[in-house]
């Protein structure tokens, strides 16, 4: 089913879903820059059309909203234990085609990785319905058609966001309403957005030898990474964690679990017991994370990790591109091949 809306008949249909959904777009989020007194374009939660920010890239993905950045897995007392009820009101989000392939991505990883489905994520998760933003231009370090995530559909509801109107292709039933005035009824197919700015090669799987591994790459981002994690951070296929206890008194017999985000550029992730710890060089972190973008985690689900949204080019505070890492080490890679 298809709607057209005027700006003020989007804001009635918003204020319709609010009273049943927590609804979360791109915002600005004054103040929360990584400077003093600037601001950032994060997920939060929206009431009207003035609300989105559509023109500028979010900083941070939106898995946060269903994957906390902290959570309390469960209080223990003595020998007792119990899980904490969480909010169950249902969640709609409006993301772009990239992310919608990264939380794909995401659901993978915590719900189809095995036997047993990690029950935290799949709680929240379930809670979920999508509003696919139409991305038709994208941004400069947007390398989305390359990964081949600028197009998706696995979505609850399409919106079309332009001056006059908005339009929507709707899905899910349960987003249809018949409560709004100057609504007109219209086909909507989304548009995909086919060129990027920025383009990349990846390396064919099968010829990435351990060779590779050892090339004097790694050894340029060791020289200018930082290890500050906000490439893992900001990415929306990073899954990692580290477990925190916390005690809650003093004999230590009462406390929590929790689980907060983590990942493979941030100090002391592979740390383990005895003092042992691996890839201590910087330029070690970038291998391990490129290799799993765009080699390991395709040689188990036959796709990409990465979905080309160019947020760790963004956030990097060392200007270092993803997008120039993938491409260094295609050349590299077909380079040996050539020798061989």
């Amino acid at each position: 089913m298809g709607y057209k809306l005027n700006p003020l008949a989007f804001n009635d249909y918003l204020k319709v879903l609010g009273a049943t959904y927590h609804i979360f777009a791109p915002v600005l989020q004054k103040g929360k820059g990584k400077f003093a007194g600037t601001d950032v374009i994060g997920y939060g939660k929206i009431n009207v059309l003035d609300d989105i920010i559509l023109d500028r890239k979010s900083y941070f993905s939106p898995k946060e909203v269903f994957y906390p950045i902290r959570e309390t897995l469960f209080y223990f007392f003595n020998d007792a234990t119990k899980t904490p009820a969480i909010n169950v009101k249902p969640i709609l989000i409006f993301v772009r085609p990239c992310d919608l392939n990264g939380i794909r991505k995401l659901d993978r990883i915590f719900l189809k990785n095995g036997r047993e489905v990690d029950f935290y994520y799949a709680r929240r998760r379930k809670l979920i319905k999508f509003a696919m933003i139409e991305c038709v231009e994208g941004f400069d370090t947007c390398f989305c058609v390359s990964m081949n995530s600028n197009a998706a559909n696995n979505y609850d509801m399409a919106v079309r966001f332009n001056e006059e109107n908005i339009t929507l292709k709707v899905m899910d039933k349960a987003l249809m309403t018949n409560e709004l005035n100057n609504v007109d009824t219209a086909r909507f197919e989304p548009v995909f957005i086919q060129e990027n700015k920025v383009k990349v090669t990846i390396p064919e799987v099968d010829l990435v030898t351990k060779e590779t591994f050892k090339h004097e790459l790694w050894e340029e981002y060791t020289s200018r990474c930082i290890a500050c994690g906000r490439c893992n951070t900001s990415c929306i296929t990073c899954s990692c964690y580290t477990m925190q206890d916390i005690k809650l008194s003093d004999d230590k017999k009462v406390g929590e679990r929790r689980r907060v985000w983590a990942g493979c550029h941030i100090d002391e992730f592979t740390n383990m017991a005895g003092g042992h710890h691996f890839r201590e060089k910087n330029g070690e972190k970038m291998r391990f994370k490129t290799m799993h973008k765009i080699n390991d985690f395709y040689k188990r689900f036959n796709e990409h990790m990465c979905v080309g949204c160019g947020r760790c080019d963004d956030v990097c505070p060392e200007y270092i591109s993803f997008s120039k890492c993938i491409n260094k080490l295609n050349a590299i890679v077909r380079e040996g091949a050539t020798h061989e």
